[in-house]
């Protein structure tokens, strides 16, 4: 008998199985034995009798066939091949990221994710006249400065909280910080609640993040009425299933504490605020390169308006609080002072503000604009109720057919992408390869009124031209040239109007 011969009448002729294996080991061993040697010699003794259920026909006879066995074991070893394919992505994804940088966290079930960003800033100013020149102190002068320079952490708790701190070090010798809290998700009716330093909720241009702005600098009435934004605040941030609604509301300390010891004194200086958005159009068909937005937001606020510094009674001054009824800003550039300001409003009780906000956005275009109102009560003694207020409008158009992208969740500006990065490199052929990322124009037109009954902040008029170059998602360069004029303001040095040019540009990257 054959090695072959054996194998057909064992059936190992067919699909090895672990069953077929053993048999085969078997098969071989019969065939290298003297019993199937074809030159062996005579066996001492005849062979035995070959089983009754062998047949010897040319069909091979199936000792083992078990069908469902094998099919067992396939679908046993499918299954293996599956986790060893899940494990291999998950290894290619941990070197992917250990080739990034991992940052562990302290504690056990804890994140960390790392970000930071770096604005670098040159401001010139061609043109001023002698009221701008009164309004800033001494002709303005012409600077290099870093605007932003922000590093910061941010994670998950668990089981469902969150924290970031994020510091600002552009201000050199004296670092700052910017958000700051804790915060608790996935809650019953309020959803998410942050306890600590964030952006009070009135104003688009201010929620939006400076990475994403069109402008490198706010307009007249986003600042002045909420100047750096950040308050201390304890606030529940909601959104609806389909993400067509956004809501944030809660309680704020008024006084900007990023760059003091915090807030000290036993007249609180709160206000409740709140903004309630609608993205009634998002275009889902072409990821969201159509849609449309409006909101309305406001505050309610309980000023000191005779707060005050108090003197120890000894060195040193020791500031307990400051009447936060205060309204400037600076000309939608850096300048050393604010060219718009109210000062400190004397006898301020309450004020309400109402800001209604729009935006509509089709492919590359997108049109936006802001109206903003404050009504102060004064008390008696100090005069009549005031009101102030402004807004803004732009239009901007990406000139290589990208668009800027909706966060429906918050109701702000999102990253934009560029089709093709900005690069250039040697090719291994010769001559050059290269992208040229990104380009966008824009133009807006800016209006503020900050003088009304004996208080004159001035009225603030201002058209800027804009270009940016988007590098890629995370990197861009900024220019601005603005044009401005300041009329009905407070006399400075027998100046109550002044009229400026100023060229900005910006080289920013987020990480």
């Amino acid at each position: 008998m054959t090695f072959a011969s054996i194998l057909r009448a064992f059936g190992l002729d067919r699909e090895l199985t672990p069953a077929r294996l053993a048999l085969l080991l078997l098969a071989a061993a019969l065939a290298n034995s003297p019993l199937t040697a074809q030159d062996s010699a005579p066996a001492p003794f005849p062979p035995p009798a070959p089983p009754s259920n062998l047949s010897t026909s040319a069909e091979p006879i199936l000792l083992f066939d078990e069908p469902e066995a094998d099919d067992a074991v396939t679908a046993r070893l499918n299954e293996i091949d599956e986790k060893l394919a899940a494990l291999d992505e998950a290894q290619k994804a941990l070197a992917d990221k250990t080739a990034k940088g991992i940052v562990f966290p302290g504690t056990r079930n804890n994140t960390v994710q790392l970000n930071g960003r770096i604005h670098a800033d040159y401001w010139a100013f061609p043109g001023s006249d002698a009221g701008i020149d009164a309004f800033e102190g001494t002709d303005p002068q012409d600077r290099f400065i870093f605007r932003r320079m922000r590093f910061g952490v941010k994670g998950d708790i668990r089981d469902n909280m969150e924290y970031k701190i994020e510091m600002e070090f552009a201000e050199g010798a004296e670092p700052q910080y910017r958000d700051v809290y804790i915060g608790f998700n996935d809650l019953p009716v309020l959803q998410t609640v942050l306890i600590g330093n964030q952006k009070r909720p009135y104003g688009l241009d201010h929620l939006n993040s400076s990475r994403y702005n069109i402008f490198i600098e706010r307009p007249f009435i986003i600042e002045a009425f909420n100047q750096d934004a950040r308050r201390l605040g304890i606030v529940s941030y909601g959104v609806s299933d389909d993400e067509a609604w956004n809501w944030r509301y809660g309680v704020y300390n008024m006084e900007l504490t990023q760059n003091d010891a915090g807030y000290i004194g036993d007249h609180y200086q709160l206000e409740g605020a709140g903004r309630l958005a609608n993205t009634w159009w998002y275009d889902e068909s072409s990821d969201g390169r159509g849609y449309a937005h409006w909101a309305v937001s406001g505050t309610i606020a309980h000023p000191d308006g005779d707060g005050g510094t108090v003197i120890a009674p000894g060195p040193p001054t020791v500031r307990v609080h400051q009447n936060e009824a205060r309204f400037r800003t600076r000309p939608e550039a850096r300048s050393t002072s604010r060219w718009l300001n109210t000062g400190r409003i004397a006898g301020a009780q309450w004020y309400e503000l109402l800001g209604l906000e729009k935006v509509v956005n089709v492919g590359p275009l997108q049109v936006v604009g802001e109206l903003q109102n404050v009504w102060l009560q004064r008390s008696a003694a100090a005069g009549d109720d005031l009101w102030f207020w402004g807004g803004y409008a732009y239009v901007a158009y990406m000139l290589t057919g990208e668009h800027v992208p909706w966060e429906r969740d918050g109701g702000v500006l999102g990253r934009v992408k560029p089709f093709e990065n900005f690069f250039l490199v040697n090719r291994a052929s010769g001559g050059h390869g290269g992208g040229w990322g990104a380009w966008q124009i824009a133009a807006r037109y800016s209006y503020a009124d900050l003088s009304d009954g004996g208080i004159n902040g001035g009225v603030g008029n201002s058209l800027t031209l804009g270009m940016n170059w988007y590098w890629n998602p995370n990197a861009r360069l900024q220019f601005n040239y603005i044009h401005g004029w300041i009329d009905d303001h407070a006399p400075v040095n027998g100046f109550t109007e002044g009229e400026y040019d100023i060229i900005g540009a910006r080289a920013m990257v987020d990480f």
